[in-house]
């Protein structure tokens, strides 16, 4: 159970304003409300209407999971849905995810929820994972996991020190954003795998490039790669909201001819 679950809106509201670094006066600039009525409220002596938690929420960029959690604390009922991507209502959006994975090969894309599990991937991804343990690949597939486990790919990332600290900051990030308890807990098991000698995760040298690319070797050569995270625009639904696109680029010339090759050998060239 969520430890903050049980909380007043007010105290919830100051948690998420202090994450964000800002005073009062700040957010009630931006809020539009006064300094002194929002500090009733995260004091508890004035109870915020539904439209006011709703402001804040947005000028605090609460995540929707947390937002319904905000409602409900001030007595409200949740706003905002959260489905399965099985659910009738998602399937023009499932439709799209699976549009844009096919539309992207043979280069690998996958898509992932907020917890970095697999949701769907196409077909350039399974031939990238041969001499993972087969433990790593029963569902839920965590792809960090995936990626930093040393029965995982670890072993076969070439610049795996920065491509590392790459990923522990980006997921630190994501822990700072959104407060959430199993990526601070993925956190931490990713930074108890063993690291490339010398390497200080919180080194961000290591991860100081423009791009920062993944360099993989593969028994076809070596792949080079650099990737986008697309997601939803203004989505209203938590799964939605919490979803992202991972799609890899070849870096060279060579890393493109590769995975052609590799996609004319398994039957999925376009």
């Amino acid at each position: 159970m969520n430890p903050s679950a049980s909380l007043p809106v007010g105290v919830l509201l100051r948690e998420w304003r202090q994450r964000r670094h800002l005073s009062q006066l700040d957010l009630a600039g931006d809020a539009e409300v006064s300094t002194r009525h929002l500090s009733y409220v995260e004091t508890g002596r004035a109870l915020p209407s539904r439209e006011m938690v709703l402001r804040l929420a947005d000028r605090l960029e609460v995540p929707l999971r947390e937002r319904n959690r905000l409602l409900t604390a001030a007595g409200y009922a949740p706003m905002f849905a959260e489905r399965t991507l099985d659910d009738p209502a998602l399937q023009p959006a499932r439709a799209a995810i699976e549009l844009v994975l096919k539309g992207h090969e043979p280069y690998p894309a996958l898509a992932v929820d907020r917890h970095w599990n697999l949701i769907s991937h196409n077909r350039a991804v399974p031939p990238l994972l041969q001499g993972v343990d087969a433990a790593l690949l029963k569902p839920p597939i965590n792809i960090l996991r995936l990626g930093l486990h040393p029965n995982g790919l670890a072993p076969r990332i070439v610049n795996l020190g920065q491509w590392r600290a790459h990923l522990l900051g980006r997921l630190r990030q994501q822990v700072i954003a959104s407060a959430d308890a199993t990526l601070a807990a993925l956190v931490d098991e990713l930074r108890s795998y063993p690291a490339p000698v010398g390497v200080q995760d919180d080194d961000m040298s290591l991860a100081a490039s423009v791009v920062v690319p993944m360099v993989l070797a593969t028994t076809m050569g070596t792949l080079s790669f650099i990737s986008t995270t697309t997601v939803f625009g203004t989505p209203v639904e938590i799964t939605l909201a919490e979803l992202a696109l991972e799609t890899f680029f070849p870096a060279d010339a060579a890393t493109g001819e590769i995975l052609r090759a590799m996609a004319k050998a398994n039957g999925s060239a376009n």
